[in-house]
């Protein structure tokens, strides 16, 4: 009769069956390994950046009390050949408007004014407006700059100069475009010397705080001659996009020329000037950031809209509109796209990012690391991109300030391509008044229409107009800057952070694998699982299979 240790009856009492421990001592073994080499990579320096010393002013009428200029809308360039070299210039609002030229020759610690001649035959006074510049291939130094004519700020000519020693002499200015010519932006090719871009915005009439006609377009035209003679006026901006403001214009190589604008769309409020040069809620509907990109040197332009969903934030003069900012690395292939927009209720700064030349443009991404729908004010960026890829974003900044009144600056890099934005850093030691500059009467102050930033591998250099030596009735706008250092982090953390999560979670499924009992196979030659035959030799299983059947 057979056993319950025997149910078949085969005279033979089963073991049980073993474990092998390898596959759990394996597993252990991998996750304290895991975890060593995770601490270790978290043990390795991290890459950090911070602002170093305090604000400095760049012109020396910053610490002149008699001086109630209202300096804004910087522009910086380095020379390609020389990086020590940089030049910036700005425009001047009060107490006349004018524009300012500052060099530097030690890599922005020190700086130097400079004066732009003035073009004969213009009217008097003399006064050179809206200047931007770019340093060519060959290190030559070019600002672009309007005259105005009568009382108001209305172009009469746009002109450009040239520099072979960084900006400290400047050539003969040379007419470049005639009357009513806006936003006037210069690019020069990073490999053909004398080759320079022009990109504006062409207005065939204007009145008191509008364009009171539609249609007028974005334009751009090429030199091959740094600025000595121009080839046609090339149409940016298609036909259909009616109200077009505020171009910028960069240039990468192959040819490559990209001019980013805004399309107000059905925004009369600030086109046609409807709010009468008075603060108060913005435009309600939408407006549209477009991009007009050139692979034939200028030639010819096809658009490739970055996002037609940007939610206006506050009014402007439709002659000085914000600028949204536009920066490629050195290849030209990958391109980014800055600006700030109220989809979620206050003003945030959003980043787009386009690889393949600015064809198409990916997804949006918020770039200031405050909390969502915080109430404060993150506006006007300015895009940097260092050799080695990094992208730095240098924006006002009003999280301190619960009246959402008072500006910072901030500074935010990304070291994977934009995808992600590290932590803040603070430019700015003292917080100064948003509501300080040309316009404040009329509740609408001017801060200008861009900030400044230049970057390498280990430094970034930053400038604003700061507000904190001037007063509601005196709106003083100095020029600050700022530098931030970059200290590179070890090359193995991040390998070594992730490799360790890899082998950890590796060994965790391996440790389990090897605590799970086997489970038996009936097709194995196991020589507990086969009966032996009165005989004393082994029955082979088929025979064992009909035996048990039986």
């Amino acid at each position: 009769m057979p056993s319950s240790d025997d149910p078949a009856g085969t005279g033979t009492a089963p073991r049980p069956r073993g474990r092998s421990r390898l596959p759990a001592a394996l597993g252990a073994a991998l996750v304290l390994l895991g975890v060593g080499a995770w601490l270790v990579g978290a043990a390795a320096p991290r890459a950090r950046e911070r602002a170093v010393g305090g604000n400095l002013p760049v012109a020396t009428g910053a610490t002149d009390e008699q001086d109630m200029s209202a300096n804004n809308s910087p522009s910086i360039a380095r020379s390609p050949v020389d990086a020590r070299r940089l030049a910036v210039v700005n425009r001047v609002d009060l107490p006349l408007f004018s524009c300012a030229v500052n060099v530097s020759a030690d890599g922005g610690g020190t700086w130097t004014p400079s004066t732009i001649p003035f073009p004969e035959g213009e009217e008097l006074p003399a006064r050179c407006f809206a200047p931007d510049l770019a340093f060519g291939a060959d290190g030559t130094l070019y600002v672009s700059f309007v005259t105005l004519i009568g009382e108001g700020n209305t172009p009469n000519a746009a002109w450009t100069v040239s520099s072979g020693d960084g900006g400290r002499t400047f050539s003969t200015p040379r007419k470049a475009l005639g009357p009513l010519a806006f936003q006037v932006r210069i690019a020069a090719d990073p490999t053909v010397a004398g080759r320079i871009h022009l990109s504006w915005l062409q207005a065939a009439e204007v009145a008191l705080f509008q364009f009171p006609t539609t249609g007028n377009p974005v334009l751009s035209m090429r030199s091959d001659d740094g600025g000595t003679t121009w080839g046609p006026h090339v149409r940016v901006s298609p036909a259909e996009r009616a109200r077009v403001v505020a171009p910028s214009i960069v240039t990468g190589p192959d040819g490559l020329v990209l001019v980013l604008y805004l399309d107000l769309l059905d925004d009369r409020l600030d086109y046609a000037g409807a709010h009468a040069g008075r603060g108060g809620d913005p435009y309600p509907g939408r407006w549209s950031l477009v991009v007009g990109r050139s692979t034939d040197g200028g030639a010819t332009f096809r658009s490739a809209e970055v996002d037609r969903d940007i939610v206006p934030w506050e009014r402007f003069i439709v002659f000085f509109p914000p600028t949204p900012s536009i920066a490629t690395d050195p290849s030209g292939r990958r391109v980014y796209v800055a600006f700030h927009d109220a989809r979620l209720g206050d003003a945030d700064v959003w980043l787009w990012a386009s690889d393949d030349g600015g064809r198409t443009f990916g997804a949006r991404r918020r770039v200031n690391d405050t909390a969502r729908k915080d109430g404060t004010a993150q506006y006007l960026p300015r895009i940097a991109v260092a050799p080695d890829g990094r992208v730095d974003v240098v924006y006002y900044d009003r999280r301190a300030d619960r009246k959402d009144l008072m500006n910072e600056v901030s500074l935010q890099s990304s070291g994977d391509l934009g995808r992600s934005f590290g932590p803040r850093v603070r430019l700015s030691d003292r917080s100064f008044s948003s509501r300080i500059g040309f316009g404040a009467f009329r509740e609408m102050p001017d801060l200008g229409s861009r900030l400044a930033v230049t970057s390498t591998d280990r430094r970034a250099l930053a400038l604003w107009a700061d507000t904190r030596a001037g007063t509601a009735s005196l709106p003083k706008q100095v020029l600050a800057r700022q530098v931030v250092a970059f200290a590179p982090g070890s090359a193995w953390r991040t390998p070594l952070r992730v490799g360790g999560g890899v082998l950890v979670l590796a060994g965790l499924v391996a440790f389990v694998a090897g605590l799970r009992p086997r489970r038996p196979d009936p097709t194995e030659d196991d020589e507990d699982d086969v009966p032996v035959e009165a005989t004393g030799r082994r029955a082979p299983l088929e025979a064992n299979a009909v035996a048990d059947e039986g």
